[in-house]
């Protein structure tokens, strides 16, 4: 089975908001939620595809040294096996945009599962609100 290495940022806000895309129309798993992201290309590090992605995808521009790896998924969909490290960034330049013609929204963790999302981004949703609440413990 072919394995799909893809990357992702969890952009978080100062109000502590993670910022969602959702896939337009045209593409696969169109009208899904997840993040911002994309595949890693020949060559090429994690931390470079995820600050060109976003770059791309969102017109804002990433230090690699503010990103903050968290967790990873590893999924196996019906035709592909996806592979994808999740970062934290809370410091970059610029507002997000819908450069690819995705909406987006800014929600709390515990709001991530009120959206429909591609099926590896689940684990990763949990693994935010399970962090939101020790983060809420240890205060």
């Amino acid at each position: 089975m072919n394995v799909v290495y893809v990357v992702a940022a969890a952009l978080i806000n100062p109000e502590g908001k993670i910022l969602l895309a959702q896939r337009p129309e045209g593409k696969a798993m169109a009208g899904l939620w997840e993040f911002p992201g994309g595949k890693i290309e020949p060559d090429e590090r994690p931390e470079q595809a995820l600050v060109r992605e976003l770059t791309e995808e969102l017109s804002i521009t990433v230090s690699e040294c503010d990103l903050n790896p968290l967790t990873f998924a590893s999924h196996t969909y019906e035709k592909f096996h996806l592979f994808m490290p999740l970062y934290a960034i809370q410091k970059w330049r610029g507002t997000p945009l819908p450069n690819e013609g995705q909406q987006l929204a800014w929600v709390t963790p515990e709001e991530l599962h009120n959206f429909p999302a591609p099926a590896a981004d689940i684990p990763l949703f949990d693994f935010l609100v399970a962090r939101q609440r020790v983060d809420e413990d240890e205060r």
